[in-house]
């Protein structure tokens, strides 16, 4: 019997689940996403627990997403075992956002995707110096779903749209500056807060407030101006073209990385964050990225991108359409489309 890949159990007050599955960087497939629904759910009405707290066993980091290459082959098909995945990763990452007790989640490491949305929906949030934080998707040919249409437009000014465009990695002095995380600490002093977390488990954030450091000055603070400048527009090609008229060195960098995703994920992405940006609920979020996702998978750029990155790792996509005109507004609202009554997703 191998050790389970997430670790549930109640401590003093606090619901803990632990991320198992060190060697993989905690990449999240449907069984884990289940086993934190089943606790979360047995949780949510027991009076012998007060908080929740995630984190995750071994150095490497929090979470470095979803299980791609599944994703991959599943899409290849008819997609379907994608889709199931998808459901169950959204329902928790839903249930996460509308549940009534304190979730804390120590993110000391990777956190990127997946790991975005077992994270973002915490009401404590902490980061340490190994934190390193992204939404990757447009270099693969997805976009930055488990909730970033609803997060990302909701960061400061265009900080969203240009970290899901460009895949920036932002350290935790950026994240916590932007708001993505609430809190820094070192990571030499993580099992001190977490001792102190169960020593106090109705006050997870009062237990932040006190122990956390400075995570000093935010690098991007000098680039805040043109991101809001630059990224505004509500097309792809307005954005290529502001960065193209700026002519500094940083906007020339952005449109160098810009071109070199894909596409059809660029405009997909832009897209849903204009859309979420709209949106009243989560929910209704959740219900968009998952009609996206289940069309995204099955589409050539993002079996190009997984088979570049991740298979071959010859980092070299053939997108295709290869540029953003033969990208039309028809190919993205066939992909935006709402689902069928009997298809859609909802919530637990």
């Amino acid at each position: 019997m191998s050790e389970a890949e997430v670790i549930t159990r109640i401590e003093s007050g606090v619901g803990r689940i632990t991320l198992n599955r060190p060697k993989a960087i905690h990449a999240l497939n449907r069984a884990m996403c289940e086993a934190m629904i089943e606790a979360l759910l047995a949780w949510r009405d027991d009076g012998a627990v007060t908080s929740v707290l995630i984190d995750h066993a071994g150095e490497r980091g929090f979470c470095a997403g979803g299980d791609i290459r599944m994703i991959a082959e599943s899409g290849a098909g008819d997609a379907s075992e994608a889709k199931a995945f998808f459901k169950t990763e959204y329902q928790l990452n839903h249930l996460m956002f509308e549940y009534p007790k304190p979730i804390t989640a120590i993110v000391d490491g990777i956190v990127m995707g997946g790991g975005v949305g077992i994270s973002e929906p915490a009401d404590v949030r902490i980061a340490t110096e190994r934190t390193t934080y992204a939404m990757p998707e447009t270099g693969i040919g997805l976009f930055p779903d488990v909730g970033g249409g609803w997060f990302l437009p909701r960061l400061p000014g265009q900080t969203g749209v240009w970290l899901a465009l460009t895949g920036a990695r932002l350290k935790a002095a950026d994240t916590v500056a932007l708001g993505i995380h609430t809190h820094f600490a070192p990571s030499e002093s993580v099992e001190t807060l977490k001792a102190e977390l169960l020593a106090h488990p109705a006050d997870p954030k009062g237990v932040a407030d006190r122990l956390a450091g400075d995570a000093g000055p935010a690098p991007l603070d000098a680039h805040r101006e043109a991101i809001d400048r630059l990224f505004a527009f509500d097309t792809v090609e307005e954005i290529f073209a502001a960065l193209e008229t700026d002519g500094s060195d940083w906007a020339q960098k952005q449109l160098d990385i810009l071109k070199t995703k894909s596409p059809q994920s660029l405009k997909v992405s832009l897209r849903q964050i204009r859309t979420g940006a709209t949106l009243s609920s989560f929910a209704d979020n959740m219900g968009m990225e998952y009609a996206l996702g289940g069309r995204v998978v099955q589409t050539h750029d993002f079996q190009e991108g997984v088979r570049a990155v991740i298979v071959d790792k010859d980092n070299a996509p053939q997108w295709s359409p290869a540029d953003l005109s033969g990208v039309s507004d028809a190919s993205l609202d066939a992909l935006f489309a709402p689902l069928p009554a009997d298809e859609v997703w909802s919530s637990l």
